[in-house]
């Protein structure tokens, strides 16, 4: 730059897919989030408050996933049937 500055380069958080266990860039996986009242929900945007746990935009790793309970295991609940069919639902969707 001509005014003697550096440009910032900001580094871009890495997170696990709860699915097939690849690490991702966050902005690239989707967020399902346990929130404060104990609903679970998917978080598209990734700011809502809430314990979460990431995914890939895929419904072979949701598959994956909730066959070995790891998003039950990483949001610390339980997650009835329901609302994995409407994830899976969402996450059709977004692909």
């Amino acid at each position: 730059m001509a005014d003697g500055k550096t440009a910032v380069v900001r580094k871009q958080p890495i997170r696990r897919c709860s699915g097939c266990g690849e690490r991702f860039p966050k902005n690239t996986l989707v967020r399902v989030l346990r929130t404060p009242e104990g609903e679970i929900v998917l978080d598209l945007v990734g700011k809502k408050s809430g314990r979460g746990a990431y995914i890939c935009k895929s419904a072979q790793c949701l598959k994956r996933a909730r066959r070995a309970k790891r998003l039950e295991a990483a949001l610390e609940c339980t997650i009835p049937e329901s609302i994995y069919d409407a994830m899976e639902e969402q996450i059709a969707l977004a692909e």
